[in-house]
């Protein structure tokens, strides 16, 4: 997706990710006019802003799909992907979208989803480096994914700890911790201390949300995990990692 707004807060997450997949032997597209995918509004109750963005997306994605083909749409924003697996659900009652956006929300992957799927090698990270994993919600309650992120690490010969209330949000969750600052600033604080509690030479997480929140609170480096693993397998060292190292 070339739409959000996380390209714009951090362009090394869709580069790392194009960089990996190409080195696999994946063939990327960028579909002309992605937008955003409408999870703010959704978050938000906008429900016609919503379903004017998801049709939007479903258009383009479709036009895609009815041409070249997709065998899958790669998502790196686990607050992104969750909405998008639920376009199908959103628009069951449009006539003139059901089925398309019904394809769409099945074809749709978060890309340490789409990752395992691939033959990817075992191999010695670049430097011995241990790795707190923040599971965002969106993915692990919203997804149903908690494993294959930690898997990906681990085979990349990271080494990955659980912070303690794992299950818990940090606090930013779409737009509440702008619209909830009080609230969402105890969850990252809580968060923090459960994290910092590892001793972890990185922090890992696959959404921006998160990643930005946490950041803002600690001194210790917070990478998203597509980033991390594009390293391990030949990419370049993530930038916040370079910075911290000097």
């Amino acid at each position: 997706m070339t739409g959000c707004a996380q390209p714009v807060l951090d362009p090394e997450i869709n580069g790392a990710t194009i960089e990996l997949l190409n080195r696999l032997g994946i063939e990327v597209v960028l579909p002309k006019g992605e937008a955003c995918c409408g999870s703010l509004v959704h978050h938000m109750g906008k429900e016609d802003q919503a379903l004017a963005a998801a049709r939007h997306m479903v258009d383009v994605w479709t036009t895609e799909i009815e041409g070249q083909g997709l065998d899958a749409i790669v998502i790196t924003t686990s607050g992104c992907g969750t909405t998008i697996k639920d376009y199908g659900h959103m628009l069951r009652h449009d006539a003139n979208y059901a089925d398309k956006a019904a394809n769409v929300s099945h074809l749709a992957v978060d890309i340490s989803e789409y990752l395992t799927r691939l033959d990817m090698p075992f191999v010695s990270p670049p430097e011995s480096l241990t790795v707190a994993y923040h599971s965002a919600c969106s993915l692990q309650h919203g997804q149903k994914l908690t494993n294959p992120p930690k898997e990906l690490l681990t085979g990349a010969g990271f080494i990955v700890k659980e912070p303690p209330e794992g299950h818990l949000c940090c606090g930013s969750a779409g737009t509440y911790n702008i619209l909830q600052s009080e609230i969402a600033t105890q969850l990252r604080s809580r968060k923090i201390k459960n994290i910092e509690s590892t001793s972890p030479d990185v922090i890992a997480a696959g959404n921006i949300g998160c990643l930005t929140q946490i950041a803002n609170a600690t001194d210790i480096p917070v990478v998203h995990t597509v980033k991390l693993l594009n390293w391990a397998h030949g990419g370049a060292k993530p930038q916040e990692l370079q910075t911290a190292s000097r």
